[in-house]
């Protein structure tokens, strides 16, 4: 993930983190084997095992996810993957993020899997920019997209070439490979660095992380746009473009009087667009404290009275991390 630096195999698991590379090789569940957990009453138990699909019910696949709710996870078993001979990745800079997302569904269309598409939009190229990760984008950059490829030294060449010519169909101003692994790190540090350069725009922010269908991107960001307006509040645009995971930083200052509330409202009128569009109101992140009510707005009073049971039959005193995810009665 982007916030690897801080991250914990225990976060990850509690979230069923994503991450820029998901979109080829899946989320944490996907590589979750098995899991040692205390329960509520303090019994030790062991779910699935060293190898994939363990007889009887998912039950590592229902506590992946399920934010330290229902069990405290102390031991992770992980799939490993080998490492791939190789990797490369293209830069490309586009007019606007309809473009670069024109560029994406090309790249999948073709049948290519890379194992990132990322896309930054001006306004958090111009706060990466201000920082000490800065790649040098040209001033009022409005798109920036990036690809990795990765697997087998012999067909990358030709995969390179391919996703330049899709980018350059999609009307991009320039694309190029990275010239050297110093400046793929160099470009890719400068992405993973743009949640923490938000606060280059303002004291506080937000971010959500809602899914939408690819081919709603442009159409979903037309809409951050205008909540940003009615709000008053500058909002950047990262986010993973292979599987349509936003993640709109909604800048704010807490010491002005209703801007924290602004910020608030902002990110769930966000996460209803993205339930309009087909998609959901979290990708990675979770529901946790700050999402419980938009919970409402994706899943009906019966959806949500599943859920709380299955949790109250594994935890009826909600003793594991309490008051999270389901919406107020």
């Amino acid at each position: 993930p982007s916030s690897q630096p801080v991250s914990t195999i225990g976060g990850n698991v509690a979230e069923n983190a994503g991450g820029a590379h998901c979109l080829k090789y899946g989320v944490t569940t996907n590589h979750v084997l098995g899991l040692t957990l205390v329960t509520p009453e303090g019994e030790v138990v062991r779910l699935g095992g060293k190898s994939l699909d363990a007889p009887g019910y998912d039950l590592v696949g229902l506590m992946v996810g399920s934010e330290g709710t229902m069990g405290i996870v102390t031991e992770v078993t992980v799939r490993l993957l080998r490492r791939p001979q190789g990797f490369k990745t293209v830069m490309a800079l586009f007019d606007s993020v309809g473009q670069a997302s024109d560029a994406v569904s090309g790249v999948v269309a073709a049948g290519m899997l890379p194992g990132a598409l990322e896309i930054m939009d001006k306004k958090a190229i111009i706060a990466v920019e201000r920082g000490p990760l800065r790649v040098g984008y040209p001033e009022g950059q409005e798109a920036v997209l990036l690809i990795d490829v990765d697997g087998l030294g012999a067909g990358l060449d030709a995969q390179v070439e391919a996703i330049l010519k899709i980018c350059r169909e999609a009307g991009c101003t320039e694309v190029r490979p990275a010239k050297s692994p110093e400046e793929r790190l160099k470009w890719w540090t400068n992405r993973k660095g743009a949640f923490g350069a938000a606060g280059n725009l303002a004291p506080n922010y937000v971010v959500q992380d809602g899914v939408i269908p690819r081919s709603k991107l442009t159409e979903v960001l037309a809409v951050v746009a205008e909540v940003g307006e009615k709000y008053g509040l500058t909002i950047a645009n990262v986010f993973h473009a292979g599987d349509g995971n936003l993640h709109p930083l909604i800048c704010y200052d807490e010491k002005v009087p209703g801007d924290t509330g602004k910020a608030l409202k902002a990110g769930s009128e966000i996460l209803a667009a993205c339930v309009r569009a087909g998609g959901t109101i979290s990708g990675e992140h979770g529901i946790g404290i700050e999402k419980m009510s938009d919970m409402k707005v994706v899943f009906s009073p019966d959806d949500l009275a599943v859920q709380r049971a299955v949790h109250d039959a594994l935890d009826p005193r909600d003793l594991c991390n309490p008051g999270k995810i389901f919406p107020a009665e």
